[in-house]
């Protein structure tokens, strides 16, 4: 094996580990946006859980963040909550730093 190859093979490790650490993220970061939203609705514990599953599932529609955002706002405007897409898109920033702290700290 040449260096070359080996550094290639090290480079495509640490890009599937990076990718693999990003959906988890993403995964994490829908889960706790969507137990927010339920707080705001004012869900059961058990409605919220089934609710931050929905919120994941969500965001496997299309590619980015549109379709999570879309179904919050949706929902928390059914449900009477006073938001616009601004807090909505403010609460996944805060959603998504806390997602990357607590896979962080869960890795040690």
């Amino acid at each position: 094996m040449s260096t070359f190859d080996d550094r290639e093979r090290a480079f495509e490790t640490k890009y599937a580990r990076d990718q693999e650490m990003q959906f988890r993220i993403t995964a994490r970061r829908n889960r706790l946006l969507g137990a927010w939203a339920a707080r705001l609705m004012g869900l059961t514990e058990a409605e919220a859980d089934a609710y931050a599953k929905d919120v994941i599932r969500a965001d496997f529609e299309e590619a980015g963040d549109e379709d999570v955002v879309r179904k919050l706002l949706g929902d928390l405007t059914s449900a009477g909550v006073e938001t616009d897409e601004g807090k909505i898109r403010e609460a996944l920033q805060h959603k998504t730093v806390e997602a990357r702290r607590q896979l962080m700290q869960a890795e040690g």
